[in-house]
């Protein structure tokens, strides 16, 4: 005759579900230890309007940037050292794009005052921002983004801002338990003592 299965306690349930999860979910945009310190584009520290959702396929939906809080008129600092490998307009926005070596930060809506070919040190001013083409149209906003080839980026890890990752309660206990009646018991009596 088969055993009838172990009824799981909720604080088991809830461990599982989230053990399960957090190595269910692929890691996006985490910041990497050799991630570059750059600035923010628009001073003072801007709101962040809209935060950076990638794309699951290359032509998947999603935010491949940030939104920033802005004005029309308000001066655009690029982020990085590097050099303006596109100023212009694209769609009836004007976008600058400066290249970083392996990895290049765009800025739109933008109407440029640097050209092609101009290297600019962090924080320099590449123009303004324009309200035609704007993400957060009535407001204006600048749309920030950071590529590394054809990967799109979360450009808040420039300044630190990146996403925040959160440890399990139980990160000092083992995450694997036996499942038996015994361990299931165990394992859900060490989980609510941890709390």
């Amino acid at each position: 005759m088969a055993r009838p299965l172990p009824v799981l306690t909720v604080p088991a349930l809830v461990a599982l579900a989230l053990g399960l999860l957090l190595h269910a979910t692929p890691a996006r945009a985490a910041p990497g230890p050799d991630d570059p310190v750059g600035v923010w584009p628009l001073q003072p520290v801007p709101e962040v309007v809209r935060h950076f959702d990638p794309p699951d396929s290359p032509y998947g939906s999603g935010h491949r940037g940030v939104d920033l809080a802005g004005h029309v008129g308000q001066p655009v600092h690029t982020a990085l050292p590097g050099t303006v490998v596109f100023a212009g307009p694209i769609a009836g926005r004007g976008v600058v794009v400066v290249g970083h070596g392996a990895t290049r930060t765009t800025y739109e809506p933008v109407t440029a005052g640097v050209g092609v070919g101009a290297v600019l040190a962090a924080g320099e001013v590449i123009g303004v921002l324009q309200l035609p083409g704007s993400h957060c149209f009535p407001r204006a906003c600048l749309h920030w983004g950071w590529v590394a080839g054809e990967t799109y980026l979360d450009p808040l890890r420039l300044v630190g801002a990146g996403p925040v990752r959160l440890l399990p309660l139980w990160r000092d206990l083992p995450v694997v338990r036996t499942l038996t009646p015994r361990g299931i018991g165990s394992a859900a009596a060490s989980f609510g003592a941890t709390r």
